[in-house]
């Protein structure tokens, strides 16, 4: 009776944890965001990226890159293998049972004390042995040392599916960011293509001129290597048009192709209420984040698994089966039945220090995930701010930018009037044509950072795996 209730007492202390958690929700993050221009506590990271990007060639890419993209297909793989082992994980309380068959046979001496007791009793020189059982074994988890796999192994899954949901944000920017930065090449081949025909018709001009004896061949010669400059620019934006092409299908999963473009740069528009939320919210949203947490989680529950490992372990077995010397009755029933059950309780004491070592180092794994989830916070805050800041500069840069080009336009076209009218040197109409094709390419870039600023805000803050 008192084994008994010493084996119902240590079951009570199933219940028991001998590890105490770390919590993480300490970070005290600020209200707001330290570039944030809005108080607007809802976040653009809550919206489905179909209704972020509305443009439907891009949408195309996007679905495309989601289903076929191998690193999301990766991800997706290594989801289906944790889950795998959080099923096995949840088996963790249950007994393991085995089947066993064994036939012997055992031929003494004829001169050993078994082989003569052999002869004056069953009148034969060998024994034989016949046994079928099942074997049954069941752990205690008395220190919670299973129940610490299982959530092991759950934090593990749900780092996985975080792990695919930012593989996926990350996709779905770059597959954006590389849309925008072909739409920006198709515009600079643009402005270069308008500029050489504009250079083209100013040389010929000067060629005239020249011919008339009004300028000197310095004069063609300039204008020949300006003429030559913008056309350089034609083949370089062709060769960065067809490496982006060629990225974009294999984000997509497909083979190097043409993109088609439903649209120009200057049609896209930049959001101007784009809201980030709260930096708390990061912690939810962020699946980098939310997997940094989960890596805590996970340390907490090895830091469990390492400390109940140096308590006691009571182990049941049992057995069980038909057991006989002669294979004629060696299913008769119930003469051949035999059964056994036992109970262990085993206490660790010395090993070297393994056991006092794995603990030890468990603990300093946590503080290292911890150390990282902080990190990890503060990163995605800082990304955020940073995309805020981008895009309240660029607005101002490219207001800026685009008054700039409109003045160089103008220029243009009054130096080259003034020009065939006598009024301007050929010195001053190829410094305008150069003054303009270089604000007009540098205008398209920073509308292409404004709309790398608006994907970057949307992806720091979380969105894309909605």
């Amino acid at each position: 009776m008192k084994n008994y209730l010493i084996i119902a007492a240590l079951l009570i202390l199933s219940a028991c944890k001998v590890s105490k958690d770390v919590q993480v929700h300490d970070q005290q993050l600020p209200n707001a965001y330290r570039t944030a221009t809005t108080t607007d506590t809802a976040s653009i990271a809550r919206l489905p990226w179909k209704s972020f990007f509305t443009e439907t060639t891009l949408q195309n890419l996007i679905d495309s890159a989601i289903t076929r993209n191998n690193d999301l297909q990766i991800a997706v793989k290594n989801i289906e293998q944790a889950q795998l082992t959080l099923k096995q994980a949840k088996l963790g309380y249950l007994p393991a049972v085995g089947l066993g068959v064994t036939a012997s046979t055992n031929r003494p001496s004829d001169n050993s004390l078994n082989g003569i007791s052999l002869s004056q009793f069953l009148g034969t020189k060998h024994i034989e042995d016949y046994n079928a059982s099942a074997n049954l074994s069941w752990e205690a988890d008395i220190w919670g040392k299973i129940r610490s796999r299982k959530a092991a192994a759950l934090a593990t899954y749900l780092q996985t599916e975080e792990a695919r949901k930012a593989v996926q944000t990350q996709l779905v920017a770059n597959v954006s960011s590389g849309y925008y930065n072909l739409l920006m090449l198709d515009a600079q081949l643009e402005i270069a293509r308008k500029n050489l025909r504009l250079n083209d018709s100013t040389l010929r001009i000067i060629r005239l001129q020249f011919d008339a004896g009004q300028v000197t061949s310095l004069a063609v010669q300039q204008a020949e290597a300006q003429q030559l400059a913008a056309a350089r620019l034609i083949p370089q934006f062709e060769q960065d048009v067809t490496i982006q092409e060629n990225a974009l299908s294999i984000l997509a999963g497909k083979l190097p192709s043409a993109v088609i473009r439903s649209q120009t740069l200057e049609s896209v528009p930049v959001s101007q209420t784009l809201s980030a939320g709260l930096p708390s919210t990061l912690l939810s949203l962020r699946p980098d984040v939310r997997s940094a947490e989960l890596a805590v989680e996970r340390a907490n529950a090895d830091v469990g698994v390492a400390k109940a490992s140096m308590y006691p372990s009571l182990v049941i077995t049992a057995q069980g089966g038909v057991n006989s010397f002669r294979a004629s009755n060696w299913f008769n029933i119930p003469a051949s039945l035999f059964g056994t059950a036992a109970a262990g309780l085993t206490q660790p004491l010395f090993q070297r220090g393994q056991l006092k070592t794995q603990y030890q180092v468990a603990k300093v794994e946590r503080e290292k995930t911890v150390i990282q989830f902080r990190q990890q916070v503060l990163l995605a805050v800082g990304e955020v701010s940073d995309a805020l800041v981008r895009l309240d500069k660029l607005n101002q840069q490219r207001a800026v930018a685009s008054n700039r080009a409109n003045t160089l336009r103008q220029a243009t076209g009054n130096a080259s009037l003034l020009f065939k009218n006598g009024m301007a040197n050929y010195l001053e109409v190829i410094t305008a044509q150069s003054n303009v094709l270089q604000s007009e390419l540098e205008l398209a870039s920073i509308k292409k950072a404004q709309l790398d600023a608006t994907v970057e805000l949307y992806r720091s803050v979380g969105g894309g795996w909605r």
